[in-house]
């Protein structure tokens, strides 16, 4: 899959360029305060699958965490672009920061659904698990 995407005030773009390793909803709470309080669509790819090629995104990671993710952001319109996970091997864009998010065909599963709250939706036919699927 190639795309590229950007944050709402243009300062931050960047381009991917690999193969979708996962792409879901989440429903836990760090997503949803990210996400200003619905679930967080995404799509999971390789750290070397993005490239940032416009401006350079603020990174913020909890210290009070045994194994925190970090989220990056653009520094001017805050907008949350990506998450890298703790293994450092892979990342999740998030969807509305793709110039064409219909390139989302929408999520294979809805995760963390015992933080959901009771307003969130999930697609009928979309598998849910409390918390990460099996592997």
């Amino acid at each position: 899959m190639k795309f590229e995407g950007g944050c709402y005030c243009g300062a931050v773009r960047y381009a991917v360029e690999g193969e979708v390793l996962f792409q879901a909803q989440c429903q836990c709470r760090p997503c949803q305060y990210v996400s200003g309080g619905g679930p967080n669509f995404f799509m999971m790819f390789a750290v070397d699958a993005l490239t940032y090629t416009k401006g350079t995104p603020a990174r913020f990671t909890r210290s009070d965490l045994e194994a925190p993710r970090s989220r990056d952001f653009c520094p001017t319109c805050g907008t949350h672009l990506t998450t890298r996970q703790p293994n450092g091997k892979t990342l999740v864009v998030k969807v509305g920061t793709m110039d064409d998010p219909s390139l989302y065909s929408g999520p294979s599963a809805a995760i963390f659904m015992g933080e959901a709250q009771p307003f969130h939706c999930i697609a009928e036919g979309v598998p849910q698990f409390d918390t990460l699927p099996p592997r």
